[in-house]
């Protein structure tokens, strides 16, 4: 485990690079193929995913058991030469280790240890653009969920090792606007300057979900050209994160209303990622129980509660699918230079892997 790991660390994988990103995809997918998995995958220009399947093996026909995990990462190429990868005790450190390369490299350990044991359908899939909201992975996530007994997420779980059983809902906005380019000296009563509309469209921004508990962050800003010409094109992306769909429901509403204040301007909003609000429920909770279970089984004390962060778990959890996440092994520093993967940690999360996937009652 810690060998593939290794590699899979140095084949850097930053999410849009689709040269990088196809370096480790066809790693992935021979370790898979060695794991017993079949392999298939849906193209893209940014990047492929990745869909592996187990056929059932000596257990009542039931729907699939579908993994989710993903191979692209934060970091660009060229991070390992000021973030190398190191080994110290039972600390990894390198880039994606944590997030979430150790859990692709579980994963893999796992299938092949059930490989040859009953264990129920399995279905895998692998985004290659996951960091950035999993623009062109959600449709396919959403077929697989939809048809999945359960859901099981390869991020990396709470600090300590508690899975994840609900995750704020996580939109990526793009206000654009457009006005009328003119000389902004001799005539500039001709233009229609979009900089000057966007700044007073953010004006308005600040007052989305007024009184509910939403965060919104203006993340990148861009416009114009020179300072001798009215600007005729502006755009703003915006971050948006959500704990209730209710609130989701409402913000998302109000900003796809934003309209010109500035007569020959145009302003129109569109999404660049949507991930919906998944709050615990009934199916979830029974299926933490059952992993618990599995769990306390094998020697391991296992917990859940919701996290604030969002992936593509929340797409299964908010169909009602019965959903956890955090299934990678324990470490930290996501997104961040210390980021580190505990060795202990792999080794229990391959474990806990191996029981569930092989568990003969299932967890549908």
């Amino acid at each position: 485990m810690i060998t593939a790991l290794h590699r899979y660390t140095h084949a850097e994988s930053p999410t849009g690079d689709p040269a990088a990103l196809a370096a480790l995809a066809g790693m992935l997918e021979a370790d898979a193929a060695a794991a017993g998995l079949h392999t298939a995958r849906e193209e893209h220009p940014t990047g492929d995913h990745l869909i592996w399947t187990l056929p059932a093996r000596d257990v009542p026909g039931g729907p699939p058991v579908l993994l989710l995990t993903h191979y692209d990462t934060v970091w660009p190429v060229g991070t390992l030469a000021g973030l190398p990868w190191t080994v110290d005790g039972d600390v990894i450190r390198g880039p994606g280790v944590y997030d979430t390369k150790a859990g692709i490299a579980a994963l893999l350990a796992a299938v092949t240890a059930v490989a040859g044991r009953p264990h129920p359908e399995l279905r895998i899939v692998v985004v290659a653009d996951e960091e950035i909201g999993s623009p062109t992975a959600t449709g396919l996530v959403e077929a697989e969920a939809r048809r999945a007994g359960a859901v099981l997420g390869l991020e990396p779980p709470h600090p300590g090792g508690d899975l994840k059983t609900g995750r704020r809902g996580s939109t990526r906005a793009r206000i654009e606007v457009t006005g009328v380019e003119a000389h902004a000296a001799l005539d500039p009563e001709a233009g229609a300057n979009a900089i000057d509309e966007l700044v007073d469209q953010l004006l308005r921004v600040r007052e989305l979900g007024a009184g509910r508990p939403v965060l919104v962050n203006t993340g990148v800003i861009a416009g114009g050209g020179r300072t001798n010409v009215v600007a005729g094109a502006a755009h703003a992306d915006l971050g948006l994160r959500f704990a209730d769909p209710e609130d989701e429901r409402v913000v998302l509403g109000e900003l796809a209303a934003l309209r010109a204040i500035r007569p020959r301007a145009t302003v129109g909003t569109r999404l660049l990622s949507h991930r919906p609000t998944w709050q615990p429920g009934e199916a979830g909770v029974r299926l933490l129980a059952r992993v618990a279970a599995i769990a306390a089984g094998i020697g391991q004390d296992l917990g859940g509660r919701p996290a604030d962060g969002a992936a593509d778990t929340n797409t299964a959890g908010s169909l009602g699918r019965p959903t956890v996440d955090g299934l990678a092994p324990r470490g930290g520093g996501a997104h961040a230079r210390t980021e580190w993967v505990s060795v202990a940690g792999i080794a229990e999360r391959v474990a806990l892997l191996t029981a569930l996937l092989g568990d003969r009652d299932g967890l549908a």
